[in-house]
């Protein structure tokens, strides 16, 4: 028998402890011992729950419950007294199943060198993506080979807005109280849609990925309270789609002779809409893995919800439970090298660039001649006649560009010179593009 200390009854918590009751026998014969739920650590003994539990299980006395355990379900998500309460636990030994990506994400590294010190281990799978198993492959199944890149969908409720602006036409404002109304986001949503929550996920993928730590900090982020409902049809009619991606690549830094670093960022992207992350809709979470060997796998499914964590959370506790009766070690995740992070000079990218310009011959030679000064290629160019006489000088046009790849840094640059043409009345998106 091995004793669970479940700390935090939420959404996931709940059905957690609903499935340790419920399904013991089974779980019992796929771990190799019967799992115990030897009490719930709880802030408010009184507070409503999704599932009707035991009153008996709940405690507040969260360390005296770490104390009696050999397996500790952290759920309750922040930094205190999570953090502190995972450590008390691997310090005694006891492995610990967790679904906090902010604190991994900030102490990820020094977690897992505790751990490894204490042959304890600390699985994670519920961080990312809800149900989509993706921690594991990248840990077991992909081990032996070289993960170059890692795209994902990796937010449920910024994939939801975005989708309903494409297939409605929604603002975004509209988008988000509807998504809010079914529950997908939270009254308040900045985690979500300001990108920290991908941010988080972003930085735990690069660092299995990549076999180097990588923090919150080190994650360029964008969110998309910015995405118009123009950006989204100019995006549709030229056969793409916009999604918050989180992207983790390897990248050579320099002029790309140099030597190999990361890169870790999260954004708005234009996708061709014949990409596989393109026919995400609604909630759903996807995950892009690109390696040397293995190429390009695609993992889809839930990204959050009560059910579908708690499945990913008991994944990592039967298993967790079978090393345990085995005598095996703990399994840990202490980076083997330390890559520097890439600087703009380092990314190499394509930009979607909308301007609003005064519709007078000559414009278009003077914007292209900036894209030239730079070293930046276009791709395709679209223009849209504003209100106003065309050629009466007092018109509007709308010009917009898509750009071959290029350093992150030439990019930022054209657009900062291209603001400050007297014939470009604003420039009114830029958005990244992959996929093509």
């Amino acid at each position: 028998m091995l004793k669970v200390a479940l700390l935090g009854c939420g959404t996931v918590g709940s059905q957690v402890a609903r499935i340790l009751l419920e399904d013991g026998d089974s779980l019992a014969a796929r771990s190799g011992a019967r799992l115990e739920l030897a009490g719930i650590a709880v802030r408010s003994m009184d507070a409503k729950r999704d599932v009707d539990l035991p009153r008996e299980l709940f405690t507040d006395e969260a360390e005296a419950l770490v104390d009696s355990a050999d397996l500790v379900v952290e759920l309750m998500g922040g930094i205190e007294p999570a953090r502190s309460l995972i450590l008390r636990a691997i310090r005694k030994g006891a492995s610990v199943v967790t679904g906090n990506k902010a604190l991994l994400a900030q102490d990820g590294p020094a977690l897992f060198e505790e751990a490894d010190r204490n042959n304890a281990e600390l699985s994670f799978e519920a961080a990312v993506a809800g149900a989509i198993p993706i921690i594991r492959p990248i840990r077991e199944s992909l081990s032996g080979d070289r993960i170059t890149r890692v795209l994902g969908i990796v937010n449920g409720t910024t994939n939801y807005i975005l989708d309903q602006m494409d297939t409605t036409g929604a603002a975004f404002a509209d988008a988000l109280a509807e998504a809010q109304r079914l529950g997908y986001a939270e009254a308040d949503p900045t985690a979500d849609v300001e990108g920290h929550d991908a941010a988080a996920k972003a930085a735990l993928l690069a660092t299995l990925a990549f076999h180097t730590p990588v923090s919150l900090d080190d994650v360029r982020c964008e969110g998309i309270t910015k995405v118009t409902a123009e950006d989204i049809a100019a995006a549709k009619d030229s056969g793409f789609v916009i999604k918050l991606l989180a992207i983790a690549e390897l990248v050579r830094l320099g002029d790309g002779d140099g030597a190999e670093g990361t890169s870790v960022r999260v954004h708005p992207t234009l996708l061709p809409r014949e990409h596989p992350l393109a026919a995400v809709r609604g909630a759903y979470n996807a995950v892009f893995v690109e390696a040397e060997n293995a190429g390009q796998l695609m993992f889809y499914g839930a990204g959050a919800g009560g059910r579908p964590t708690a499945s990913a959370v008991m994944g990592d506790l039967v298993s967790t439970a079978r090393r345990l009766v085995a005598g095996a070690p703990g399994r840990t995740d202490t980076a083997t090298r330390r890559l520097p992070m890439a600087g703009v000079e380092g990314i190499f990218t394509s930009y979607s660039i909308g301007l609003e310009v005064a519709d007078q011959p000559g414009v278009l030679s003077r914007v292209a001649a900036v894209f030239a000064e730079h070293g930046v290629s276009i791709e395709a160019m679209r223009q849209t006649l504003g209100d106003g006489a065309a050629g009466a000088g007092n018109s509007r046009a709308e010009l917009r560009f898509v750009t071959h790849r290029a350093t992150e840094k030439a990019l930022a640059e054209t657009v900062a010179d291209i603001k400050n043409l007297d014939a470009v009345e604003s420039v009114t998106s830029v958005l990244r593009v992959e996929g093509v």
